[in-house]
């Protein structure tokens, strides 16, 4: 069988156990060039897309804000399992804080920014089920012309799985599948592909749909979290993969590229916790 994982370096997931957080990146968000033949400089602005998961067990929406005013959610919070794009203009410095109500839950810190289009991936999430403190996980995607996955685990509780991807487009005689390394960013080829959370007795526990695009970066989320003490709300371990592209394009795709192999395993920087 074809092996589905072939290593390559991107950018790296970094985590802490903070409210505040320190999004680092390659290099400062803007740079200089020079426009030859009218003698100055001006400053060449980048799109930094900010994609944001909430996954942060908790019956209340959260309000997200760039800042003390902006308001990046308008008048529909985020729910938990949710996520979303906001193509606001960032910039170094910029404070992210999240509030459920009137309470600030966290605060998330900009300090640098690439020199480059990209997607920074935010994922918000429970530190533990004792308390109500947070967490933030965050990627920079790389920008490349292959799809990118980034597989995050923010699951609070005493359930064990592993994450497994299947190319459900392979020969109905073989399955192709491998498993996904959580904490990990990985490289695939377009197409349509199952995500497993894989239970130690070998059993699905949960799984969703993939449909992987060219030049498009995913989110793939173990979630969830056990009450605190044993009682509260229960959140079930679930997986959340987004965004959710249309089938239909790699359908018309499909007589184009091959369906053999197609992961790529990043290079993963050191992850504090």
């Amino acid at each position: 069988m074809t092996a589905i994982l072939r290593a390559i370096g991107l950018a790296a997931l970094a985590a802490t156990a903070s409210a505040t957080q320190v999004l680092a990146a390659q290099q400062a968000g803007h740079r200089l060039s020079m426009v030859r033949g009218r003698g100055f400089v001006r400053s060449f602005e980048f799109e930094h897309k900010l994609r944001i998961c909430n996954a942060y067990a908790f019956e209340q929406p959260l309000h997200i804000f760039q800042g003390e005013k902006k308001k990046l959610t308008g008048e529909e919070p985020l729910a938990y399992k949710d996520c979303r794009d906001f193509s606001s203009s960032l910039r170094t410095g910029d404070r992210v804080d999240f509030k459920a109500a009137d309470a600030t839950m966290g605060t998330f810190s900009i300090s640098d920014l690439p020199a480059s289009d990209a997607i920074l991936l935010l994922v918000i999430y429970q530190h533990d089920p004792e308390t109500a403190s947070v967490s933030f996980k965050s990627h920079v995607f790389a920008n490349t012309g292959t799809p990118q996955l980034a597989i995050i685990d923010v699951y609070k509780g005493k359930e064990r799985a592993k994450a497994v991807i299947v190319d459900i487009a392979a020969s109905r005689n073989v399955t192709v599948s491998e498993e996904l390394r959580f904490d990990s960013v990985v490289a695939v080829n377009e197409g349509r592909y199952e995500v497993h959370l894989e239970g130690p007795d070998g059993k699905i526990a949960a799984k969703a749909n993939l449909v992987a695009l060219s030049k498009e970066s995913y989110a793939i989320l173990r979630v969830g979290a056990d009450p605190a003490g044993g009682g509260g709300q229960e959140y079930p371990e679930a997986l959340v993969v987004y965004p959710e592209s249309p089938v239909a394009v790699v359908r018309s795709r499909a007589g184009a590229r091959s369906l053999g192999a197609v992961l790529a395993a990043a290079a993963l920087a050191a992850i504090a916790m």
